[in-house]
Order: structure tokens, then C-alpha cells, then sequence
């Protein structure tokens, strides 16, 4: 799980599923998919946005319906009710359909133009894992995170400097053969402990982060963290215990 951050060759793609989990981000949302499209459009010919409306009430479930209207390449896939986080993550890589798979979250805290510079990282790995440079959230939510990260790399075996980051992309295949259950907050270390363990390989890059301009932040949430935590330590022993 080596961190590569200057890949020699550039790396074309065939195919592209982007999906975004989207929960009350009505005021990011078309920007951040017309960006997509644009930065999409100069990596491969074969592409598709897909949108995943987790229950929002504040119009996001509109705004996509429209820009699914406005252009071919974008699909939106409803929950009638807020699922969470993992939940709306499961949803867009079961209805990826394409060579590979990347999400980033629909809250504009990643520029997606930097999404090509994962692509020669994906060449020699299953996975390119990103990680946040000059993260910007407050200092409580840092150190929450790095404490969460560590010790799921403790429990996994994991070597990762990020573990929630979402900024991530997949061969999407590795889907066909992981099982994922989790509806909330330990999704991403589901996915990636999970893949390790089939002996799929991670890469790791850094991508800056930006302030939260539009929406609400979900994941500080006491009750989410405290699931959080027992979801792991199930989790841990399933994997574990698991052929």
C-alpha cells in the first residue's frame, strides 16, 4: 500500500462512473456536476454522473431531477427517505456501470478537477485513496479523525493517512466481489478493509480540501460517532473471521 505521488506515464481510461451522495446540497450541486462534466469530458469518451438524492428536503431532489434533463451523461437515483451516508455510497457503486468508479461528496469541499491525477495512480493499484491536504474543518474535527483513522489502521492493518476521505476511485469490479452493509459513517472502511483483505492493492495521493460553503456537516454527530464505533468492532470480527 505504497503512496505514489509522482507517476511517470500519464493513464487513459476507457470508461468512467462519477457519482456524488448528495443530502440538502441543492446550492452545490449543479455546479459541482457541470464541472464534473467538463472535467470528464477531457479523461474518456465513455462516461456517466450519477447523482444520489439521500432524502433531501431542501430541493436538491429537483435541482438533479433538472440537470439529468439538462444532460444525457447524468442519471439520478432517489432515496424517498434519508438512508445515510453509507447507504447513499452503496447506491452509486451498485449503479456504476462503467470501467472504474469515483465519488467525491456533493458538498464542494473537493475541486473535481483534480480527479485526473489519480488516473495514473489507478494503472498499477485497484484503488487510489486520496487524503486531504490542509484540511479544512475545525480543529475538533481533525483531531477526531485522525484518532478514528489510526485506529482503524491498527485494527485493519490498514496503511492509510485519510481513511474517510472521499475522494476515492475504484475499479469497479472490486464491487462484484466485496460485500458492503454498512448504511452509515464506517462505509469507507468497510469497502477498503474488506478489499484488502481479497488482496486488492490502495494507492494514496493528496488533494486539498476547502471550506464548506454550502449544506450541513452530518458526521460529528454524537450519535453517528458512537454507532460508528460499534459498527467497527462488528465489523473487525466479521473480517477477521471471514475466509
Amino acid at each position: 500500500m505504497e503512496e505514489r505521488t509522482d507517476p511517470a506515464q500519464p493513464f487513459k481510461i476507457n470508461s468512467l462512473s462519477v457519482f456524488f451522495p448528495c443530502y440538502n446540497e441543492k446550492d452545490s450541486v449543479r455546479s459541482l456536476t457541470e464541472k464534473a462534466l467538463s472535467v470528464i469530458a477531457g479523461i474518456c469518451a465513455d462516461y456517466e454522473i450519477i447523482l444520489v438524492n439521500d432524502g433531501s428536503s431542501d430541493g436538491t431532489a429537483e435541482m438533479a431531477d433538472q440537470l439529468a434533463k439538462d444532460y444525457p451523461a447524468v442519471r439520478v437515483i432517489h432515496h424517498t427517505q434519508n438512508k445515510g451516508y453509507g447507504a447513499a455510497l452503496q447506491s452509486g457503486f451498485r449503479a456504476a456501470t462503467k470501467e472504474y468508479v469515483f465519488y467525491t461528496d456533493g458538498d464542494g469541499q473537493f475541486d473535481i478537477a483534480e480527479l485526473p491525477n489519480l488516473l495514473p495512480l489507478i494503472k498499477e493499484s485497484d484503488i487510489v485513496s486520496a487524503y486531504r491536504i490542509r484540511r479544512q474543518d475545525n480543529m475538533v474535527r481533525k483531531i477526531n479523525a485522525f484518532c478514528w483513522t489510526k485506529l482503524v489502521c491498527f485494527l485493519f492493518n490498514l496503511k492509510l493517512k485519510d481513511i474517510d476521505c472521499a475522494f476515492k476511485l475504484y475499479k469497479r469490479d472490486i464491487f462484484d466481489h466485496i460485500e458492503m452493509h454498512s448504511t452509515g459513517a464506517l462505509i469507507d472502511t468497510e469497502i477498503l478493509a474488506r478489499a484488502q483483505r481479497k488482496g486488492y492493492t490502495i494507492a494514496q495521493t493528496g488533494v486539498h480540501h476547502y471550506p464548506r460553503l454550502a449544506g450541513q456537516q452530518t458526521g460529528a454527530n454524537i450519535k453517528v460517532i458512537l454507532r460508528a464505533f460499534k459498527e467497527l468492532l462488528k465489523l473487525r470480527k466479521e473480517i477477521l473471521t471471514s475466509s
